[in-house]
């Protein structure tokens, strides 16, 4: 059996493609695996579990099969979906994880699972900006407005933290890797696996001939879906991209 690990889907109405994309993957891919971890950003934009959108209802539906089937399936809350709470989790069958967990396979080999964004040390406004959002008495004031009213704000902010990010340094968008190194070595773990930066890739950090970390950054999905997958009988990781549009065809 497998281990599947995801990220940054970014589900929205005007994607449908990537929505088709992702329910022939939970419907044939996930399907065999013993477990799927959702690494944050499942939808473009959250705004609470009453949010009754037919995506929401209908991801809902596909992810609740999984769980019938006695597949696990796990959430991590990203920057775009951190309002998604435990009746939306209910619905979907999901576990919801804290923002960082330490995953002990059977080998006995650490991973370290998140969403990435706590990463980008760099970025001092996004910070902030976490910070205060994040803040649980924020949230639940947000949550306590009527729906149009959080869509209306919701607009204002995403506008701004466009033409702020176009404004901003590649440098500020990417990770710490020391920070990320240090959070490894903390948890006697050997490979952390995180999303958030859209920038799919594979660091290596070698500290020694025999001591190699591994940090690898799950893509977003667009045109392409990417996804990791840990075989629990050979502790093997494969890292691997597929095209959206093959996957919704086939």
């Amino acid at each position: 059996m497998s281990i599947l690990f995801i990220s940054d889907i970014h589900l929205c109405s005007d994607s449908p493609d990537v929505t088709d994309g992702f329910l022939y993957f939970l419907n044939y891919c996930a399907i065999r695996a013993r477990a799927l971890y959702i690494l944050g950003d499942l939808f473009e934009v959250w705004l609470g579990d009453d949010d009754c959108k037919s995506l929401h209802i209908n991801i809902a539906k596909a992810l609740k099969r999984l769980n019938q089937k006695k597949i696990s399936c796990y959430f991590i809350h990203g920057n775009r979906d951190f309002l998604l709470g435990k009746e939306y989790a209910k619905a979907c069958g999901m576990t919801l994880l804290s923002s960082k967990q330490v995953l002990t396979l059977e080998s006995g080999r650490k991973i370290v699972i998140l969403h990435g964004d706590t990463l980008c040390s760099y970025d001092n406004s996004y910070r902030l900006f976490r910070k205060c959002f994040r803040h649980i008495v924020v949230q639940k004031l947000f949550l306590l407005l009527p729906l149009s009213v959080r869509l209306r704000i919701f607009s204002i902010i995403r506008s701004c933290c466009v033409r702020h990010k176009q404004c901003k340094s590649k440098k500020k968008l990417d990770i710490n890797l020391r920070m990320a190194t240090d959070i490894l070595i903390k948890n006697h773990a050997e490979i952390m696996i995180h999303g958030h930066t859209h920038q799919p890739m594979i660091y290596k950090i070698f500290r020694s001939k025999k001591d190699i970390l591994n940090i690898m950054v799950l893509g977003c999905w667009n045109k392409y879906g990417s996804m990791i997958e840990i075989n629990e009988e050979n502790d093997n990781i494969v890292f691997m991209e597929f095209p959206i549009y093959k996957t919704v065809r086939r």
